[in-house]
């Protein structure tokens, strides 16, 4: 059975936890008033559960009813046959891993972790490969829910190629974060090249990669099964990132805008969206560093990056808000993509992924190496996308 981490009931950080809880309530309530600051709050949550929590859940259940389809009928398949060959040079991993990839880019983080934990599956990886793993799925994770909400915000294709964009350099962080992890997994292992007590990869066919399971039933019938069953795992999807949206989103725009404006003059109403602008500041300070890297023209802009880092879902749900007051452009949906797809709240599920991959003293290193990954991703869909842009 497994043991339970205990501490005393009454411990230093339960005095800690409160005396911080009540300089940040004392702070905020005291820029913004006690009363506006619980209706913002409230009103803001609210406003984020109907017109954005709903919205991604619908994209998540088109989106998980159209992969299903892909894997249904061998598509996902074909994909994985013609990009595992590439694995080994860009990555260091068997082709198997490319499975692994693509099955979180149509789903979410932990898909990766079943995979993982598949002796069919796991069999064509070294010790020190395996923990890679989590990098890997991570780097993917929500792609192409996060693909296609980036594309509904435009009016028409204009965001279709910043998506591409920033796919391509998530791709690049996705690299750059598991050639990092790779240096600590060999280190950790005691990995020396040729050494023959490591597992090497076995050359016998996998059902991974050779076979696909389908659906019982005729075509029309697998059709139907596949849509019901992918569309159930996004109504799943769009349940789970509730919590972190209301949450995590709500605090991040309560400390990103600004109070409404009355006759020039700004007063907070207690109306949704509200905020301190403090995120801003923090992002003017930094803008020497920011601004050159990322592109960003807005310091508000900075408020995505700093949510995917906890949740994917949440990032979303500041865009519609971003996009309406013009304070982002193509080149931050891009550098969003990018960023949001590498991260995908790595924050949140990193330390769980790998304690489930029996490697979690290897957790600070693997979110160390996502961390620099992220920020390559974003570096390079910006440069990338001032390079395409002089193009056309």
């Amino acid at each position: 059975m497994e043991s339970k981490r205990v501490k005393k009931a009454i411990s230093k950080e339960t005095f800690v936890f409160l005396g911080v809880s009540t300089l940040v309530f004392i702070y905020i309530s005291n820029i913004m008033g006690v009363g506006p600051m619980f209706n913002v709050i409230m009103k803001t949550a609210h406003d984020l559960l109907i017109n954005t929590v709903f919205f991604i859940m619908a994209i998540a259940v088109l989106a998980g009813a159209f992969s299903a389809l892909l894997s249904e009928f061998g598509v996902v398949a074909l994909i994985n046959k013609i990009i595992s060959p590439i694995m080994k040079p860009l990555y260091d991993l068997p082709g198997a891993a490319s499975i692994g990839a693509i099955t979180t880019f149509l789903s979410d983080n932990p898909a990766i972790i079943s995979l993982a934990k598949d002796k069919g599956f796991s069999k064509y990886f070294k010790d020190y490969q395996t923990p890679a793993l989590c990098n890997l799925g991570t780097a993917f994770g929500m792609g192409l829910i996060l693909s296609t909400f980036m594309i509904s915000q435009g009016t028409g294709t204009e965001f279709v190629i910043p998506v591409l964009i920033g796919i391509l350099s998530a791709i690049i962080g996705s690299i750059v974060s598991v050639k990092i992890m790779m240096i600590f997994t060999k280190k950790f292992y005691g990995y020396k090249k040729n050494d023959p007590k490591l597992k090497e990869k076995l050359n016998i066919d996998s059902k991974y990669l050779d076979y696909r399971e389908v659906r019982e039933g005729s075509v029309l019938e697998r059709v139907l099964d596949s849509i019901l069953d992918g569309g159930k795992t996004g109504v799943e999807l769009g349940l789970e990132i509730i919590p972190g949206v209301l949450v995590i989103c709500t605090v991040v725009m309560l400390l990103t805008f600004e109070p409404s404006t009355v006759n020039g003059v700004h007063v907070y109403k207690g109306v949704a969206y509200e905020g301190i602008g403090l995120l801003p500041k923090i992002g003017d300070f930094l803008s020497f560093i920011i601004k050159p890297l990322f592109g960003f023209t807005s310091s508000k802009a900075v408020a995505f990056p700093i949510t995917s880092l906890g949740s994917a879902g949440a990032a979303l749900a500041l865009v519609p808000k971003l996009l309406k007051e013009g304070l982002i452009s193509s080149n931050e949906i891009a550098v969003f993509t990018a960023m949001g797809m590498c991260w995908s709240g790595y924050l949140s599920t990193h330390v769980g992924m790998m304690d489930s991959l029996g490697v979690r003293k290897l957790a600070n290193k693997a979110i160390f190496s996502h961390t620099i990954g992220g920020l390559a991703a974003g570096i390079s869909a910006h440069f990338i996308y001032l390079f395409i842009s002089s193009l056309l």
